[in-house]
């Protein structure tokens, strides 16, 4: 019992350690100790350490009756042949390349990386409320002995972008005393504040607030590039190997033309040996040309097969799976011509344009705002606070709220905290680490302009180069082709012999195969030049912009693309 005669509720003093102990009883595991489920293992230890045994003989194909299916000849038929051009190709990568996919979605991640630090000055809304109990021993009659609180306080605060913080708050309490001579018994109090707490010098102004949110706009501005020079690596690696699939598909045909004419001497020689006008060693030299052309056209078909998987393995065509057969056939033959070009201004326009340039100017942007903050944050600690307060007090808490709408009671307070930090050595290094990475990356501008124009230089003496190997091997294929022409005469009137032929058809086939290898050659340097100069995005006529799986899921499949968007094979 009290000194008032009421009596004590130790059960209800004692509930919040009843539902603690409750909500500790009620967890399956054990809250002070470590459970087996706090460890997560996605696979098995076996799996990560080792694997058994697998032979070849599990994986060949093998018929109806488990029987090994016969080996597919090479130069079988595949498949209707799918013509694939330049353009179809640069825009299914675009828009089917798995790498590209991954790299869509980092300028995303980037720009929600700015809307949370805009949440940052979101204002708040807060609610705080408490129950006290007070059992006190008291050597007066005039202190409270017991006393009991309930605390309600909403409040609504607004951080400034200058440095500090606004806030309106409305605690509102009820307090019940055993005192004899409290006024009200029990008493209500509602106050209404305005409270402003502003930083002077650490973390004031403008500028230091705002630099996260700078700082998060210039990341996802440099993930834009990133991204933007991974789509341009992309796009010079579905060219490169468009045209070596060009080359190797032109290297074949070489290459079955000269079993052609290899095939078509060996004929030649067995009539003139029918006919008693050649030896029979004509015959056979004219044998063992045919077996070398035939080693020659597998090793092409080979690497046709090998080209062929590449250019499927980028472009990730729906209908062209990487593992099936079905053939490309390029679409897009090549037109060269020569160019004069000023090395100089394509130098001075690559420093320009080139997207590791751009990153780097967005990054030294970066570097000079952790400069300024770094410096601010290096600043003493200067806090400005101001209170104003309208007091309520009544014995209900209606009254309450109409003291506080008459104005009567009012109190103010202002404050001013410092912290000086003694030595400040830890944000002086931050200074100096902040300017001293500025400086790095600096002088990394400056060699990598260097490496820039080197790399401008070396496409356009690549480029010039290729026009000339190019004009070289067209004459010489002609001359070649004359040479083979006169020696399959002599050969005809007895004035030559099979081997004369067959080497003067393998300078032919050496010739083609230089006037292919020079063609592509000019191809590919045509595309490194623009990968220098950064105008590859240009060249492929291509705009794009950041993947959005949001709208995505919402729309369905979007093109994000601008241009260059290729359909499947199998479409119309």
């Amino acid at each position: 019992m009290t000194r008032d005669g009421r009596a004590s509720c130790v059960p209800a003093r004692a509930l919040p350690l009843l539902l603690l102990m409750v909500a500790a009883g009620g967890c399956r595991q054990n809250p002070f100790t470590t459970a087996g489920s706090d460890y997560e293992r996605v696979v098995p230890v076996q799996t990560l350490r080792g694997s058994d045994p697998v032979a070849l003989d599990d994986f060949v194909l093998r018929d109806e009756q488990g029987e090994p299916v016969a080996p597919r000849a090479l130069g079988a038929p595949q498949g209707e042949t799918y013509r694939l051009t330049v353009e179809d190709a640069r825009g299914s990568a675009l828009t089917n390349n798995l790498d590209l996919a991954v790299r869509r979605l980092d300028p995303t991640i980037a720009s929600t990386r700015i809307t949370e630090q805009e949440a940052a000055f979101e204002a708040l809304f807060s609610l705080d409320g408490r129950w006290l109990e007070l059992d006190d021993a008291v050597a007066s009659d005039l202190d409270s002995a017991e006393r009991r609180f309930q605390t309600l306080t909403p409040s609504v605060s607004v951080p400034l972008r200058t440095g500090g913080r606004a806030a309106v708050r409305l605690p509102m309490s009820r307090n019940r005393t055993d005192n004899q001579f409290a006024t009200f018994d029990p008493s209500y109090t509602s106050d209404l504040e305005f409270s402003l707490s502003h930083e002077l010098l650490r973390g004031a102004g403008r500028d230091a607030n705002t630099a996260p949110l700078r700082l998060a706009a210039l990341d996802r501005d440099a993930t834009e590039a990133q991204t933007t020079l991974e789509i341009i690596r992309q796009l010079a690696a579905v060219d490169r190997s468009y045209w070596r699939l060009y080359a190797a598909q032109q290297t074949l045909l070489v290459r079955q033309e000269e079993l052609e004419l290899a095939q078509a001497q060996l004929d030649r020689a067995r009539r003139l040996f029918d006919n008693e006008r050649v030896p029979e060693i004509e015959v056979i030299r004219a044998e063992s040309g045919v077996a070398e052309r035939l080693d020659g056209i597998i090793r092409a078909e080979n690497n046709l097969l090998r080209q062929r998987r590449e250019l499927k393995r980028i472009i990730n065509l729906p209908g062209l799976e990487l593992a099936g057969d079905r053939p490309l056939e390029i679409d897009s033959p090549p037109a060269p011509f020569e160019f004069e070009l000023d090395r100089e201004a394509l130098a001075s326009a690559a420093v320009e344009r080139r997207m590791e340039m751009i990153e780097l100017e967005i990054r030294l942007a970066q570097d000079a705002t952790n400069v300024r903050l770094e410096r601010n944050r290096a600043l003493p600690l200067l806090t400005l606070d101001y209170v104003y307060r309208i007091n309520g007090l009544g014995d209900s808490l209606g009254d309450s709220f109409d003291t506080v709408g008459d104005n009567e009671f009012e109190s103010w307070e202002l404050g001013l905290r410092a912290e000086v930090p003694l030595g400040n050595e830890a944000a002086e290094s931050r200074v100096r680490r902040a300017i001293l990475t500025r400086l790095q990356r600096l002088r990394s501008k400056d060699a990598r302009e260097l490496s820039i124009r080197q790399e401008v230089y070396d496409a356009v003496d690549e480029l010039h180069s290729a026009w000339q190997r190019l004009s070289a091997s067209r004459q010489s294929v002609v001359l070649n082709t004359r040479a083979f022409k006169a020696e399959q005469r002599q050969f005809g009137v007895g004035r030559s012999t099979s081997t004369d032929v067959l080497d003067a058809s393998a300078r032919l086939a050496v010739a083609r195969l230089e006037e292919v290898s020079a063609l592509v050659d000019y191809q590919v340097a045509k595309v490194d030049l623009a990968f220098a100069t950064g105008t590859l995005l240009g060249f492929a006529r291509v705009d794009w912009t950041p993947d959005q799986p949001e709208e995505a899921e919402r729309d369905g499949p979007a093109w994000p693309w601008g241009t260059g968007v290729a359909a499947g094979p199998d479409s119309e």
